[in-house]
């Protein structure tokens, strides 16, 4: 089995971060991951036709021991982003949680699992914790949905799996901010925004992003927050004050004169309340921030408060762009349920820190590749009792790269002679019903 050469012509530039033989591998390794009903290394080569051609151990040894960076790979499909990146770079920070099996997998522990918890019950169950970050993007192909495309990676390690590892325990906001750092300095000329949740949005975020990045996201309803520092008068002495008169909370800020307003967000229009205003924050008194405190009218969510750094947003555009955040939702829900992101079964360090990100990597490579090349070839289903169908959703992505790739094959088989046109057209239907 081989991929569309459309696909494969996609992936050429990542060759430059891996000997011939490797990148032979990762092809192989691809073909597999897309075609395989479960994502163990054994799974993926069985369902890319390759048992018997090499050895088996040849493609464990791709992802525990070749030399190549999960790293460079992420950068590179950075940089095949450019032709859809606009003049400010959205990203989605955040964490998903891989549950593993067995004691002896490098870096497994008890981390919180948001699907079993509620507000009244935390779980915990016993995996891996990946910290994300992807670049969020819109394709002519779908204008009404935000697509966040996963490109690096780090693993989480608990403080007993940090110890048992002998590595120093970091945070997973520490994490995030060691992301952002390599992203942003790898093209320092653009210009960052990343959208996080409220575990990335602390003082140990706040104050060490790239220069070239800003941050929104979630404030705590009681944060207490000052007016921007007084101008200093000629002739004053004593150090310049770092912050003016202490504000009301955003909670506070609620219970004064509020603003009613419409908004379009998370797909439906739904009525608020809201007060904003420009403070400086207790975490970070160098930095001048947006704060907008909204109590929703509708739609039943609870009163929430915002900031972001870049202090001339308008208090429709914050909530607007938090929003898109949504997306890496999405991509985690997807990647585990149509690329096997759990799946995985290697133990050793450098399997584990370098195969689950891959599924997140196919991902990005397959939704890119359908904007490029893969959206001409795609058909909408001919489903009359389902109307409300906008476009394609990713499960249509894979399944048209599937498909296509299967109709490459059938008919590089070359059949010839009376019959043909009906063998292959009866080929092309079944490649149809199995992608």
């Amino acid at each position: 089995m081989t991929l569309v050469p459309s696909f494969v012509a996609w992936l050429q530039p990542l060759a430059i971060y891996m000997t011939a033989p490797s990148f032979e591998n990762f092809v192989t390794l691809v073909c597999g991951w897309t075609f395989a009903r479960r994502r163990t290394v054994t799974g993926m080569i069985q369902a890319a036709g390759a048992v018997g051609i090499r050895h088996h151990s040849i493609f464990h040894r791709f992802f525990a021991e070749a030399s190549w960076s999960l790293d460079a790979l992420g950068l590179k499909v950075f940089d095949l982003l450019a032709p859809w990146l606009g003049d400010t770079v959205w990203l989605a920070v955040d964490d998903t949680l891989a549950r593993k099996r067995g004691l002896k997998i490098f870096g497994v522990g008890m981390h919180h699992d948001p699907l079993l918890s509620t507000r009244k019950r935390v779980t915990l169950s016993w995996g891996h914790s990946w910290v994300v970050v992807g670049v969020l993007m819109q394709f002519p192909f779908r204008e009404d949905r935000w697509f966040c495309l996963p490109i690096m990676f780090r693993l989480y390690l608990n403080k007993d799996a940090a110890a048992q590892a002998r590595r120093r325990y970091r945070t997973r906001p520490e994490l995030a901010v060691e992301l952002l750092q390599v992203l942003c300095n790898h093209v320092k000329h653009r210009h960052f925004h990343a959208l996080a949740d409220s575990a990335y949005g602390g003082k140990s975020v706040l104050r060490y992003l790239p220069s070239n990045c800003d941050l929104s996201s979630r404030l705590h309803l009681d944060a207490r927050l000052y007016a921007l520092p007084p101008e200093r008068k000629p002739g004053t002495n004593g150090r310049p004050r770092k912050r003016g008169a202490r504000l009301p909370s955003p909670r506070q800020m609620l219970r004064r004169r509020a603003e009613r307003r419409s908004l379009q967000i998370y797909g439906r229009r739904d009525r608020v309340r809201l007060s904003t205003c420009q403070v400086v924050w207790e975490s970070d008194l160098n930095r001048t921030l947006r704060v907008v405190a909204v109590e929703p009218l509708s739609g039943g969510r609870p009163i929430q408060a915002f900031y972001s750094t870049d202090a001339s947003a308008t208090a429709e555009q914050l909530l607007t762009r938090y929003a898109r955040r949504w997306a890496i939702e999405q991509t985690f829900q997807e990647t585990k349920s149509h690329l096997g992101f759990e799946q995985p079964q290697g133990w050793t360090r450098r399997a584990v820190e370098r195969t689950a990100p891959m599924a997140m990597l196919i991902y990005t490579l397959a939704v890119t590749w359908f904007a490029n090349a893969g959206h001409h070839l795609w058909t909408a289903p001919q489903r009359p009792w389902y109307c409300s169908k906008r476009g394609p959703a990713f499960i249509d992505i894979l399944d048209t790269l599937r498909r296509e790739s299967l109709r490459a094959e059938v008919f590089r088989t070359g059949l010839t002679g009376p019959g043909c046109r009906k063998t292959i057209k009866t080929l092309l239907q079944l490649a149809s019903l199995a992608a």
